[in-house]
């Protein structure tokens, strides 16, 4: 017998948030038609790679670092003029 959306909506919040969170993410990839048992060391391994790219960006100049406050304080003004953020 299968459980209604009810149903398992209310075991779902029944769960740790941790738990929860695991159990929501699963159930997002699966809608994506991503594979759910890609392997922990497959996801360490791309994230390394990123993190290697963003660091020879920063490295060779061709990204640019901001200081927070001014970053935080140009956001600002640029969402109370209404104007695009280049972000």
């Amino acid at each position: 017998m299968s459980k209604s959306a009810a149903e398992v909506e209310q075991a779902l919040l029944a769960l740790s948030q941790h738990d929860r969170a695991a159990v929501i993410h699963r159930g997002l990839r699966s809608l994506d038609g991503q594979d759910a048992d890609v392997a922990q060391d497959e996801i360490d391994a791309a994230w390394r790679a990123e993190l290697r790219r963003r660091i020879d960006d920063v490295e060779s100049g061709e990204a640019e670092l901001l200081d927070v406050d001014e970053s935080h304080a140009q956001l600002r003004a640029e969402l109370a003029s209404g104007a695009p953020s280049g972000v």
